[in-house]
């Protein structure tokens, strides 16, 4: 059987379905070829029920601050690992139901199966052949296993497997603190489950500065133990898995597995395009069309193995479904934004720590929260931002913080930096007390200090005739 259309998708995940919101206004000629279940990654085993289970594990873990508080009786609360898992799937289901039903009322133009390449036009999926004028490759990514691991893999989870267990064991390994892997360590920890981490590199959840790292890893320490500095190794004895790292040893029930992941690539026969793959089998493309070489092809998401976030695989979605069925054009990407929902909260704005820690013509603004009066009124007082910013006119450049609920500041940061706004825009903005925000200002202050402008006036204030 042969199909020709204007626009092939592969791949009905976000980057996917947002690539067809594009494509649906200027044709109905289009064909959505999937393998798997239907769902984005962020709603079936990503973002969404990581949401869930991290805000019960927090609700439960603040019983140890009731008594503080006069409230009595905290320490006899129980947990239910099968009724939380339950409720995350309850939550889980409930928000995917959306993206199934967006599939699934395309009927015929569906198509279940896996595509790959013929030529730079034409698909192969099962017996059928498509022919489209342009494909847009939005295929996923899938979490990273070692074979080695294979005679015991009944004891390896990964965020695709962990979500669907009825019940968890009394102890959990978990290899990798990147974001998956602290978020989910910490909450199960937090959940009553033994936990024990090995993190082969020095910092965490992808932070890269060395004082909110370590700020961060004696806050994660009251949670669970940490391993350092090793590679883990993997091995079977009796019913349980030992975890090897340098000297040390530990034996857990199950392994969370947690050490990323990789594009969905291989069964595509990208070599049948006749471009050049470097050694990890990725073509080369711009991320501001999403073209891949000059090929009437887009990739797309988590596929791109760049920057795998929803709101990122979004916009290269949109990008690609653009430039599918219009003259080619280039988009500006956004400013980077990337949070980690742990306690405290990571979050990473605009430029990285390492780009501009040995630059002069950079300052940094800091503040401890520990010494935040919100914060300390919540109980969540620990933690540390700073603050990137221009020296020779106080333009906001990034930041990376660890603080309670770093989601607000990091988006409030990124629309700043995205409108162009110096320290002193900033500054001039009403911040109401008492929140977390006046963090912000405290860091903002900070800047305005070391900056090159200095403000005319009252620099919490403009003039009207300014």
């Amino acid at each position: 059987m042969h199909k020709n259309v204007e626009v092939a998708i592969i791949g009905a995940g976000t980057a996917g379905l947002y690539a067809l919101s594009q494509v649906k206004k200027k044709t109905d000629d289009f064909v959505i070829i999937n393998s798997g279940p239907y769902g984005t990654t962020c709603a079936r085993v990503g973002c969404m029920p990581s949401k869930s289970l991290i805000h019960i594990a927090k609700t439960y873990h603040d019983r140890d601050e009731f008594e503080k508080s006069g409230i009595a009786n905290g320490e006899a609360l129980k947990v239910s690992i099968p009724k939380v898992l339950q409720r995350v799937r309850e939550h889980r289901d409930f928000l995917t139901e959306h993206n199934v039903k967006s599939v699934e009322r395309y009927g015929d133009k569906v198509i279940d199966g896996k595509a790959e390449f013929i030529d730079s036009n034409t698909l192969r999926v099962g017996e059928m052949t498509i022919s489209a004028k342009k494909i847009i490759v939005a295929t996923g990514s899938t979490p990273v296993l070692d074979a080695a691991w294979e005679d015991f893999r009944e004891h390896i989870l990964t965020t695709d497997e962990i979500f669907e267990q009825e019940d968890l064991p009394e102890s959990l390994g978990v290899l990798g603190l990147g974001v998956i892997g602290l978020e989910l360590g910490q909450a199960f920890a937090r959940l009553g489950i033994k936990v024990t981490a090995v993190q082969s590199k020095e910092f965490i959840g992808g932070l890269s500065d060395p004082e909110i790292n370590a700020i961060m890893v004696e806050a994660c320490q009251k949670d669970f133990d940490m391993l350092f500095g090793e590679r883990a190794t993997l091995s079977k004895v009796g019913e349980k898995i030992k975890i090897t790292s340098g000297e040390r040893e530990v034996l857990v029930d199950k392994v969370l597995v947690s050490v990323g992941r990789k594009p969905n690539l291989e069964a595509l026969k990208l070599e049948n395009l006749g471009i050049k793959l470097d050694k990890k089998g990725m073509p080369a493309f711009d991320r501001n069309t999403m073209q891949i070489e000059e090929l009437p092809i887009f990739l797309t998401g988590d596929a791109t193995a760049d920057c795998p976030l929803q709101h990122e695989a979004a916009d290269e979605g949109r990008i690609a479904g653009y430039n599918a069925v219009h003259t080619l054009r280039k988009f500006r990407r956004k400013t980077p934004l990337s949070i980690v929902f742990s306690d405290p909260q990571i979050a990473f704005v605009g430029v990285d720590y390492q780009e501009i820690k040995d630059n002069p013509e950079v300052v940094i603004g800091s503040f401890d929260f520990s010494k935040q009066q919100r914060a300390m009124l919540m109980n969540t007082n620990k933690g540390l931002a700073k603050l990137f910013v221009q020296k020779s006119d106080g333009k906001l450049l990034g930041a990376q913080m660890a603080v309670p609920e770093g989601e607000h500041l990091a988006h409030h940061l990124a629309w700043a930096i995205e409108q162009g706004l110096c320290v002193h825009d900033m500054l001039e903005l009403p911040f109401y007390h008492l929140t977390l925000e006046e963090g912000l200002f405290m860091m903002l202050l900070a800047c305005s200090k070391k900056i090159d402008v200095k403000k005319e006036g009252v620099l919490e204030l403009s003039f009207l005739d300014k």
